[in-house]
């Protein structure tokens, strides 16, 4: 079973994610379980404070670091530790591979301006981004984590298959997909998928996913082509 757990200032935005589809089924399954953590449960004044001026100056607020690390120490967490932050190198399919074959990740939550980089640095924690835009806190990025982890899990989804064709597993984007019916508004279901014959469709698949991983993830097909 692998524990996640999740120290945040808003508990109340893991409640339905997390008991809603893969996440919940695999909670149903025994795969994982969740602890949430709020953070100001490990503050010790009476506005239950987890913020202050940055030192230096500047514009907004800053996390500060005893509730994180009062908060770990009562889990008693142990690494994987990651920090969601914009500042973070990009998390990847192979990180959260990494991830899910662990027995706990501890996922930290910021919020505000930025967390004291104390945190970070003491906790031993990854910094990681989700992408290179900014998002109000690290709630939506600990969930695009916990998602990405937990689909990974023997079990979580109906088949392994559904998971080794997604976009990334390989090093590459996943081809287009079609269903019912063959024909919508004048657009088609490209012939070779109607034609039955399974090696000029694993063909077709294999070159459309090179074909849109060069055109769209030039980076992506550069590791390709290093590898």
């Amino acid at each position: 079973m692998l524990t996640i757990n999740v120290v945040t200032l808003f508990p109340e935005v893991f409640q339905a994610p997390l008991a809603t589809s893969i996440p919940g089924r695999a909670t149903e399954a025994g795969l994982e379980r969740y602890r949430v953590v709020p953070l100001r449960d490990y503050t010790h004044d009476k506005h239950r404070t987890v913020d202050d001026t940055p030192y230096g100056g500047g514009a907004g607020m800053v996390l500060k670091p005893e509730p994180f690390f009062e908060a770990v120490d009562a889990l008693g967490a142990r690494p994987p530790i990651v920090l969601l932050s914009a500042r973070g190198r990009p998390f990847t399919h192979r990180d959260a591979v990494r991830l899910s074959l662990g027995t706990e990740l501890t996922l930290l939550c910021g919020h505000y301006k930025d967390v004291d980089q104390r945190v970070a640095e003491g906790l031993g924690a990854e910094e990681v981004s989700v992408g290179d835009f900014v998002l109000s806190g690290g709630e939506p990025a600990a969930l695009c984590v916990i998602d990405a982890v937990v689909r990974l899990l023997p079990g979580a989804l109906g088949d392994h298959e559904s998971a080794a064709s997604d976009s990334h597993y390989e090093g590459l984007l996943s081809p287009p997909s079609y269903t019912r019916p063959p024909e919508y508004r004048g657009l088609k279901v490209p012939e070779v998928l109607l034609s039955g014959d399974h090696a000029r469709i694993a063909a077709w698949r294999q070159a459309e996913a090179e074909r849109l991983t060069r055109e769209r993830r030039p980076d992506l097909w550069a590791d390709q082509r290093d590898a």
